[in-house]
């Protein structure tokens, strides 16, 4: 089937960035969500001559159900799968064959206060007092890593809560000389929690020289042209690289003690020369696709650890296109003119995600608002480098700070950073979610512009719509039964139901 031209013009304005697809049928019913590291690439390889000749069957047929397509850049391939995976278990896409169920990403697990601590990978994180690793958008990944951190802190992989003796004979890991043998006395409690101490200290990155270690066994090994040997250990370095990675999307913000946080604050207060401790820190973040639907998050951490109840969200109004900068500056200005009016507390430290420019377009709003003395930092993703104008960089050339990577200064800033950044992009997809529900109730013969705003008057939101029972619809102005199985089955109450959605006002500040 040839493509048409309305795919043929999206294919050609398709960014070369990671993120994801939504491929629709013609009634406008998502069909299929995938994710990919070029868009650009990863789309246009479906409409090819060759795919449509040579591809499986299943394959075929989605091309040629599809109508139309849209994207949502994400900024890295991590973001795009867990966007990926978000997407498909709220609209269930009939081409989609994987994360169907409501599987979660693998996390490494240990429980520090047992005698004898074993790793294992879980799929559900709780509140038992454990460390947990991860989440790993790459399985292979997280399984490199427990397997590494076994063999090389002579770890246990056995299951009894504590082995003995009886269980040794039935162990082959210490024959194979994987495991230190706590069980049979072969190393002590102590000594051995000790080594577990060291394998949390690797997952959390805090030992780059183990990595550095393997890279020239690698380089050793292909030297010497034992090129199998090399390759072996070039994919277990790339595999362990991505696992400490991705550790950022959510082990900071699991892991980290109060009395770390509260350590990394006063380490805070010296790196930056502050008149006190950051007691109170306010972090920033923007989420937006090309400048739509742009929004932004106020994250608040009070000794080092978030304070759920001062969290903001923001939509922003008066920015046009693609201008970050000019979004935090929006945002700033708005809070704390806001702030200035009703007389409330300011935040000891102002931290906004990004570098010098976003640094900034703050620094200028606050000072606008005669808030000179209040410090604002930047804390950029690439390098994870702090950005600060004070006392702390005054004969600096640039006013950048490196931290090493066990710095609790530093994992105390990254950690609120990245709470703002998933905030912000909850409260984006939230309303992308919207927006895609309402744009579906277009395409309800019987439900025109006028009546979808009758709908969402009466509802109070689309959440409540979608929610709602048949009845329910059928006695709302100008619908009846007919229209209201309609709406109900298109809606999918079931299906689409999703925590947190659009159940918050859209614009608290």
């Amino acid at each position: 089937m040839p493509t048409s031209d309305k795919i043929q013009k999206r294919l050609q304005e398709l960014p070369d960035k990671p993120g994801v697809y939504i491929m629709r049928d013609r009634r406008g019913k998502i069909i299929y969500v995938g994710k990919a590291l070029s868009l650009r690439d990863r789309v246009r390889s479906y409409f090819r001559q060759s795919t449509l000749r040579s591809a499986d069957p299943k394959t075929r047929s989605l091309v040629n159900t599809v109508d139309d397509f849209e994207t949502l850049v994400c900024r890295t391939e991590a973001e795009a799968t867990l966007t990926e995976g978000r997407l498909i278990k709220d609209y269930r896409p009939r081409f989609n064959v994987l994360l169907k169920d409501d599987k979660r990403f693998l996390v490494l697990r240990v429980n520090r206060r047992e005698e004898l601590p074993r790793f294992d990978a879980v799929r559900l994180q709780k509140e038992d007092g454990a460390d947990y690793f991860g989440p790993y958008v790459s399985s292979a990944a997280a399984w490199a890593a427990l397997e590494f951190i076994e063999r090389r802190y002579g770890l246990r992989a056995c299951r009894p809560p504590l082995p003995g003796l009886e269980d040794h004979k039935h162990c082959l890991k210490d024959v194979l000389r994987h495991c230190s043998a706590p069980c049979i006395g072969k190393t002590t409690p102590e000594l051995y929690r000790g080594r577990v101490d060291e394998a949390c200290a690797f997952l959390r990155g805090e030992r780059p020289e183990i990595l550095k270690e393997i890279e020239a066994a690698m380089l050793k090994e292909a030297a010497a042209h034992k090129f199998e040997k090399a390759a072996a250990l070039r994919d277990s370095l790339l595999l362990l690289r991505r696992a400490i990675k991705e550790r950022a999307l959510g082990t900071r913000s699991l892991s980290m003690k109060n009395e770390d946080a509260a350590a990394g604050v006063a380490e805070l207060q010296q790196i930056l020369a502050l008149p006190r401790p950051p007691q109170v820190i306010e972090a920033y973040d923007i989420s937006n696709i090309a400048g739509t639907l742009a929004v932004g998050s106020l994250v608040c951490a009070v000794a080092g650890v978030p304070h759920k109840q001062r969290y903001r969200r923001f939509r922003i109004r008066t920015v046009e296109g693609s201008d970050d900068p000019a979004m935090m500056a929006e945002m700033i200005r708005r809070r704390f003119a806001r702030l200035i009016a009703e007389k409330g507390g300011r935040p000891d430290l102002v931290l906004v995600d990004g570098g010098l420019t976003q640094l900034r377009a703050a620094r200028r709003e606050l000072d606008g608002l005669g808030l000179r003395d209040l410090p604002v930092a930047g804390l950029a993703k690439k390098f994870e480098e702090i950005y600060f104008e004070g006392e702390a960089t005054r004969l600096c050339a640039e006013p950048v700070i490196r931290l090493p990577e066990n710095s609790r200064a530093l994992h105390v800033l990254q950690r609120i950073r990245d709470e703002a950044h998933r905030f912000a992009l909850d409260y984006h997809h939230a309303l992308r979610r919207r927006k895609i529900m309402e744009s579906q109730l277009d395409d309800i013969e019987g439900v025109g512009t006028r009546r979808k705003e009758d709908l969402l008057k009466h509802f109070g939101s689309i959440a409540r719509l979608r929610r709602a029972s048949v009845e329910q619809l059928a006695a709302a102005p100008g619908v009846g039964p007919e229209l209201a199985q309609k709406i109900h089955h298109l809606l999918n109450v079931k299906e689409m139901a999703h925590q947190g959605d659009d159940e918050h006002a859209l614009d608290p500040d």
